[in-house]
């Protein structure tokens, strides 16, 4: 919520408009009087990673909880919906308002954020639905079951399943020692994640645009992000869609009611249902899908990718046998060369998701000199098809690969590339996997660092970042954590640029906030380095603040995945297995693989608003080999957001604002 606050009160007062706080939720707008406080820059600073309201002292609580969502999923809370329309007061000491005053006069109420309320009750459990998995899992291996319930959770009935419920099943049928936990509100603490922060700063300047665009006529709308596009949806849609939900499921229409939530809710249901219920495979039987896993280490989808190649049936692959088996090459294509191939089991991935790194092995070397090799094992081991998961080096090696057809047959079979490096510099994708790892981890430090200095005054950090040439890390950190300014390799900048930075900090302590925060992105000028930068500051900031500077280095990619990454790259990995069984078959001849068509070997990427299939050949004129970027980075045009909330004067390009979208296309459309 401060973030989402934050980006409101400052993107109100950049375009002129008068900004209230409202105090104590609808009854503070009702009561009026010291519950209605004008907002200055100011009031809003140093609140970014603030876990809870800077006002609950005055009794007012946070009650949205911001979540990401992906395609299809743009609803909000069910009583912010229906209170924001109807006028309710129910949530009155629940929330804080907003109040522009400007070329329009609107009012945005409690922080809207995703329905939750319902949606553990959408899908109803059986309770032997345990007994059959439970058992596979322990006979693998496994000492440690998770089950987790939702606290709305029913039966096809609709009688409730509480947690004591599930506790008295497990150990009156199998037996096993259980226990217990109920998080409660301990899940609504925390300091709010990278992800959280720039989802909310991104709705907060969507939901300001929306305001002043708006006329009377408008209808009143809620913003939100589908991909990495904002999305605005009318309010009244949405109202109706939260009450179709509940309608559905109290008259036990459940399969409707998880088609209302959203395409991207009911993927994840059913991808979620696949990997945990799916009986392993007893036997090795039939044909091979491999995974690489060539580049930086990362959260790794291979879990994914491996289980649901394992639990494919025959049809779908074109082979004789029943149930493919899944193998991975250790240290990627160099791996592969020489024949460091492996079998994994069910079990053997079962606890990958949580890891940070690869257990592949990574290796930067491409396949092009072992091309002999590599063909050789491709035939020796039965190999039909590639997953690769890696960064630059991956979507190199896919390209190389694709070259090698014409002269090695045995690398005429499909192949998949996953985007996965902290750097998020890989073409055809806008997010690559462990960049939010990454992301995360820096701007956790940022809060550090700038907590350090909270007894000392006037104090300027410069933060030397990851990314080679790619700017991602250190713009996004710096949206997240509140920065200053962040020098990147794809917006030059100068001396001139570097001395008004200065001179905005030199202002900037003459104000009530006293601590300043300059990214640096590491490869962005090779002139300008981490110590010209500091030492420039150092001087021309004397008698006014001293600065300090840090060099985060791989501790940027160290850390256990986060729930972003780990979502994503199981949605990957669950999506390149699909599309990879669908190409066996439709290049399989009389038992025998041939693929040399160019949609044969694609990326797999987001983009803008959904996962797609891209011929990595096309993908070639999209790449700066040079410099290892995209030549195009969408997250470019959140750069003057940054300058924006950090009170630079600046045009801020809003021909990109989001249209006003109606959700009962979207909840009624194929799945994705």
């Amino acid at each position: 919520m401060n973030a989402a606050v934050r980006a409101v009160v400052r993107v109100g007062l950049y375009t002129g408009s008068r900004v209230f706080f409202v105090y104590e939720g609808y009854q503070g707008l009702v009561d009026g009087g010291e519950n209605i406080k004008e907002a200055t820059w100011e009031s809003v600073s140093m609140m970014l990673q603030l876990v809870r309201d800077r006002d609950r002292d005055r009794g007012t609580q946070g009650h949205g909880q911001g979540q990401g969502h992906g395609q299809g999923d743009t609803g909000t809370r069910t009583g912010t919906r229906t209170g924001g329309h109807w006028g309710i007061c129910s949530w009155a000491g629940r929330g804080n308002g907003v109040l522009l005053t400007g070329p329009s006069l609107s009012l945005t109420g409690p922080s809207l954020s995703p329905g939750s309320e319902d949606e553990g009750r959408i899908s109803p459990c059986s309770h032997p639905c345990y007994h059959p998995v439970l058992p596979q899992t322990r006979d693998g291996g496994s000492r440690l079951n998770i089950i987790i319930v939702a606290e709305g959770a029913i039966d096809k009935h609709g009688k409730p399943i509480t947690p004591d419920d599930i506790k008295t099943l497990v150990v009156k049928r199998l037996g096993y020692d259980t226990r217990v936990t109920i998080l409660g509100h301990v899940q609504r603490g925390g300091t709010p994640s990278a992800f959280d922060r720039i989802l909310a700063s991104r709705m907060g300047v969507e939901a300001v645009m929306a305001l002043l665009e708006g006329t009377p006529d408008t209808p009143a709308c809620v913003v939100s992000l589908s991909g990495n596009q904002a999305v605005r949806l009318p309010l009244m849609e949405c109202v109706q869609v939260t009450k179709d939900v509940t309608t559905a499921m109290n008259e036990g229409r459940f399969e409707d009611a998880l088609k209302l939530r959203g395409r991207s809710f009911q993927n994840n249901w059913n991808v979620y249902k696949l990997l945990a219920h799916i009986r392993p495979p007893a036997t090795k039987v039939g044909g091979t899908g491999e995974g690489l896993g060539p580049g930086h280490p990362n959260p790794t989808p291979t879990p994914a990718a491996i289980l649901l190649g394992m639990g494919r049936s025959y049809w779908e692959w074109g082979w004789d046998a029943e149930i493919p088996t899944g193998n991975g090459v250790l240290d990627g294509f160099e791996g592969l060369a020489f024949g460091m191939v492996e079998e994994i089991g069910w079990n053997t991935v079962g606890n990958w998701t949580g890891l940070g790194g690869s257990k592949l092995g990574t290796k930067r070397t491409l396949p092009k000199k072992y091309f002999e090799e590599i063909s050789a094992n491709i035939s020796k081991f039965g190999i039909h098809a590639l997953v690769i998961i890696g960064g630059f080096e991956a979507f190199m090696g896919g390209l190389e690969l694709v070259e090698g057809r014409a002269r090695f047959e045995e690398l005429c079979i499909p192949l998949c590339i996953i985007p996965a490096t902290v750097s998020n510099n890989v073409p055809g994708s806008d997010f690559s996997i462990g960049a939010d790892t990454a992301l995360n981890t820096i701007t956790n430090t940022c809060d550090l660092i700038k907590q350090s200095a909270a007894g000392t005054k006037r104090r300027v950090f410069i933060i030397e970042t990851m990314g080679g040439f790619c700017g991602y890390l250190a713009t996004m950190a710096g949206l997240a954590a509140g920065a200053d300014a962040a020098y990147i390799f794809e917006e030059p900048f100068g001396s001139r640029d570097l001395q008004a930075n200065v001179d905005h900090l030199i202002e900037k302590m003459k104000t009530t906030v006293k601590r300043g925060l300059v990214l640096r992105n590491e490869r962005c000028n090779e002139n300008y380095t981490t110590d010209f930068i500091y030492n420039l500051y150092s001087e021309e900031g004397k008698g006014v603040f001293d600065c300090r500077k840090n060099v985060l280095g791989h501790m940027q990619q160290g850390g256990s995945p986060t729930p972003f990454d780990r979502n994503f790259g199981t949605k990957m990995g669950a999506k390149a297995v699909a599309w990879v069984t669908g190409k066996i078959k439709e290049c399989s001849r009389h038992g025998r693989i041939f693929a040399n068509t160019a949609d044969s070997a694609c990326l797999l990427g987001m983009r803008k608003r959904s996962l797609t299939f891209q011929p990595i050949a096309e993908l070639r004129q999209q790449t700066d080999f040079e410099h290892r970027i995209p030549r195009e980075q969408w997250w470019l045009k959140l750069r003057p957001i940054l300058k924006v909330l950090a009170k630079y004067n600046i045009e801020l390009d809003t021909s990109e604002t989001a249209h006003l979208e109606h959700l009962t296309r979207k909840v009624k459309g194929k799945t994705d």
